[in-house]
């Protein structure tokens, strides 16, 4: 593909705003690592955000690139992207962002990534740029990843109500209070290990773009991954608070024993996606899982009122994120 003539100074400024936004998609996304730990009193807030962040980063060491690869590669055609184009998306989804951060609403920061991408993409040089592949396989787990955290959710829920029926409320607590702690990690690893490759993808496109790197590379330089990895950890380490209590509290009442089994079935839902290299939500999965565990004990035990406001919330992302990429596009090939 042909190189996009981008000087030194836009390509910083650019790579700086991407870093930018994995910064506030762990500060945003936190809450989905630490509300069941935090709302359940396993751990302080200030604990279980470093605890969080922690693994945030050592996913580097365990999960594979195949998300990088696919937002890289798989979602908008590599011969449209230019800094036009990237600098609509990023604005796009870090503006979807801080909308939905100041309303306390639990949307996507990766349907926020991806819809940025269709905008910019699609204002540029139409629906025709798009890869019909990777976006449909990114829109199919909008539905998909909260369903199978309902279902890990619930199932585990059951497993283990079944398996301690006899023994005593207070026993239980003992256990999942300590067992919580690494389901949160295993949460966190997952959140890290998928989160952190979106802005990978987006830097990595930008250098392929540019002709830093060439397009045949397998992964993206190691520049790229640690400081990917470092941006979403000390992202959730400054911790979303406003979307702590709606993911922890308001959806369904949590004990010890239903956080573990909510972390534990939406950490095996992102572990296997980036496994597939499928970028997902982890709003979605975790808030999923929550529900899940909710509706394992009685149906009334779910605010579905709550949670159908969240699921509008995730409605909207995409289109939303992408009208603001389209007019970030826009704005931005007049200025720079």
């Amino acid at each position: 593909m042909e190189t996009v003539n981008i000087s030194i100074y836009v390509l910083g400024m650019l790579v700086l705003l991407a870093l930018v936004f994995d910064f506030m998609n762990g500060f945003h996304d936190s809450a989905n690592s630490i509300a069941t730990v935090v709302s359940t009193g396993v751990l302080k807030p200030h604990h279980a955000v470093a605890m969080a962040a922690f693994f945030n980063f050592i996913a580097i060491f365990v999960v594979n690139m195949k998300v990088a690869q696919t937002i890289g590669k798989g979602t908008i055609d590599p011969h449209v992207v230019d800094h036009y184009v990237i600098f609509g998306a990023l604005v796009g989804a870090i503006a979807w962002n801080i909308i939905t951060w100041y309303y306390g609403i639990p949307s996507s920061s990766s349907h926020a990534l991806i819809g940025g991408l269709v905008g910019a993409a699609v204002a540029k040089a139409g629906t025709g740029s798009l890869v019909a592949g990777g976006l449909l396989k990114t829109v199919a787990f909008i539905v998909v990843a909260p369903m199978l955290g309902f279902i890990l959710g619930s199932i585990i829920m059951l497993i283990v109500s079944w398996s301690f029926v006899k023994s005593t409320p207070r026993k239980v607590d003992t256990w999942f209070r300590r067992l919580q702690l690494a389901s949160a990690a295993a949460y966190s690893l997952g959140h890290g290990g998928n989160d952190a490759q979106k802005t990978m993808g987006i830097i990595w496109m930008l250098l392929i773009a540019a002709g830093y790197v060439s397009a045949s590379d397998a992964h993206p330089p190691a520049w790229v991954i640690i400081s990917c990895y470092a941006a979403i950890a000390f992202g959730t380490l400054f911790g979303g608070w406003r979307i702590v209590k709606t993911m922890g509290q308001k959806i369904t009442k949590l004990k010890p024993v239903g956080g573990f089994c909510a972390e534990t079935g939406g950490a095996m839902t992102l572990l296997m996606s980036s496994y597939f290299g499928i970028p997902v939500s982890t709003t979605h999965t975790i808030t999923g899982a929550i529900v899940g565990v909710g509706a394992s004990q009685k149906m009334s035990a779910v605010r579905w009122g709550v949670a159908g406001n969240i699921v509008w919330a995730w409605i909207f992302t995409i289109p939303a994120s992408a009208f603001m990429a389209a007019v970030a596009w826009w704005i931005g090939t007049h200025i720079m």
